[in-house]
């Protein structure tokens, strides 16, 4: 009776640790995009690592934080589930810890931090992407069921869509005329859709959509 409990109870975390990696990654963009407006008039910014610089930036590197601690303490199916947990935790962190570089005012030091943001960004992406195409579509049976075949189907989608957004990012870094057919605000939205799929993948992940659970 005690071991049951304590599996119950050992899953339950689990579905509640994904659940709040997911909620926490469809909330950033529009927590930074709605209250940076709200409360510091920023109007939309060119990306969303550019909030660092604002009054949001606090917003901005407590949630990498939280998602650096929920992915490091994540314990998944497996060796490789847990060990990208774990690395996709460092380097969110590593993204909290090295801002983008500031628009002005630029610095030897502010570019070096810079290029390590998005060294750092590019690991944490290519982590979540293997995560949502390779891990979450495992399954330890011979023959998943229909719900786990659909939820696989999430799991590739959410995949592919962040995979185009960081070309999309690309493409907005290195020819900055595409971006001003969006105002400037491509890669902006284009880390926003990257971070809204990755969430919808760990909701998804964390059985807190009813039509797609077991």
């Amino acid at each position: 009776m005690g071991n049951n409990t304590n599996s119950s109870s050992m899953i339950i975390s689990f579905l509640t640790l994904r659940r709040i990696v997911g909620i926490l990654g469809i909330a950033l963009p529009l927590v930074l995009l709605i209250f940076g407006e709200v409360i510091f008039q920023l109007g939309l910014r060119t990306s969303i690592s550019s909030y660092y610089h604002t009054g949001m930036g606090d917003v901005l590197v407590g949630t990498l934080c939280a998602f650096g601690v929920f992915l490091c303490t994540y314990k998944g199916y497996d060796r490789r589930d847990q060990v990208a947990g774990i690395l996709g935790g460092i380097f969110a962190i590593g993204i909290a810890l090295f801002p983008t570089t500031p628009d002005d005012k630029i610095t030897s030091p502010d570019q070096i931090v810079g290029i390590l943001h998005v060294a750092f960004t590019a690991l944490f992406f290519a982590t979540l992407i293997y995560s949502s195409l390779f891990l979450f579509t495992l399954s330890n049976d011979k023959e998943p069921t229909d719900k786990k075949r659909k939820r696989n189907v999430v799991y590739r989608v959410c995949g592919v869509i962040m995979i185009l957004s960081v070309i999309g990012i690309i493409i907005g870094f290195f020819f900055p005329s595409i971006g001003s057919v969006f105002g400037d605000s491509l890669v902006f939205w284009m880390e926003a859709f990257a971070i809204w799929a990755f969430g919808v993948s760990w909701f998804t992940k964390g059985e807190a959509i009813g039509f797609l659970s077991d």
